[in-house]
């Protein structure tokens, strides 16, 4: 893991309700090989408007200035960029580096990611059953194989702890959490499940679990029960799995402590996730040019919660 040195303290992005962005979540791509039943992308295979390299180690390296020390990669499917090692090396040193991906193209990569410059992933794993799996991602054949050789790979490159993210939904996975649990305890602790909750962004509430309940049955299970503060997130100790319950649907308190700043595949600074109409493109801006939209973006930012 790195370190970097703090940043100046009139460079702090602080809005103005005193919450401090110290971390970005940039999505680099909304291509994707899978279209899976609950995602917004709906498999978009385009590349058109991606960011460049340079662009994106600018972004980060005046994040990095102005207090921002962690950074997650997502998409779309991040590692359908063929640079996305290059993206790597191009960073600043930073606490955190991490990227979300289904895993499909983990196995022949984690090691180059790794040495690139990767800390962490979170692997997008909604089911063990291969038919179960292909409904979900609709897949056109059975790629779960190749994505568990992905996850065996991660953990071989030392890409620890890996999260599973798991989309729980009525009827297609949800009596499945036990399988998973008892695939996470054969990593002896480098694995930890990740339990989401369904967001409809999509339409589809045919789909969404009872939360309240599935977080009733992890508590009455867990040997042990921590809390994530800021999150308001619970992670359970099962029988030595570790399970933590994301729950980002009326999370109040996470929204009003909120320390991210989301950048779009296309370039854009997003201030909040459900928001759209406020974005402040820096696409193609110089590393000189992109502090003073960083501070923009953040004094614009208003808690979701608070509409």
């Amino acid at each position: 893991m790195n370190s970097t040195s703090g940043p100046d303290a009139q460079n702090v992005l602080t809005d103005k309700f005193g919450r401090t962005v110290t971390s970005l979540r940039m999505s680099i791509t909304n291509r994707c090989n899978y279209d899976c039943i609950y995602c917004h992308h709906e498999g978009d295979t385009t590349s058109s408007g991606e960011m460049s390299v340079e662009t994106i180690s600018n972004i980060v390296h005046a994040a990095s200035t102005m207090g921002v020390n962690k950074v997650k990669f997502s998409g779309g499917e991040p590692l359908m960029r063929k640079d996305f090692e290059d993206i790597l090396s191009s960073l600043p040193k930073l606490r955190d580096v991490s990227v979300t991906t289904n895993g499909s193209f983990l196995k022949g990569r984690a090691q180059d990611l790794k040495d690139a410059g990767l800390d962490r992933v979170n692997i997008s794993l909604d089911s063990l059953d291969p038919n179960v799996y292909r409904f979900i991602t609709n897949s056109t054949h059975n790629m779960l194989n190749g994505v568990l050789d992905g996850i065996h790979s991660a953990v071989d490159a030392g890409l620890t702890p890996v999260k599973l993210n798991m989309v729980l939904l009525k009827g297609v996975n949800d009596n499945e959490i036990d399988d998973m649990l008892d695939f996470t305890r054969t990593y002896d602790g480098q694995v930890i499940l990740q339990l989401i909750e369904l967001m409809d962004f999509n339409d589809v509430s045919e789909y969404q679990i009872d939360a309240n309940s599935v977080e009733d049955d992890l508590t009455l299970r867990a040997d042990e029960i921590r809390v994530r503060t800021m999150h308001r997130r619970k992670k359970f100790i099962i029988d030595s799995a570790e399970v933590e319950l994301v729950r980002p649907v009326d999370n109040s308190e996470f929204c009003a402590n909120c320390n991210r700043l989301r950048v779009t595949a296309d370039g854009k600074l997003k201030p909040c996730l459900l928001v759209n109409d406020n974005l402040v493109d820096v696409n193609g801006m110089s590393l000189e040019e992109i502090p003073q939209m960083l501070k923009h973006a953040v004094s614009i930012r208003v808690p979701y919660c608070r509409n």
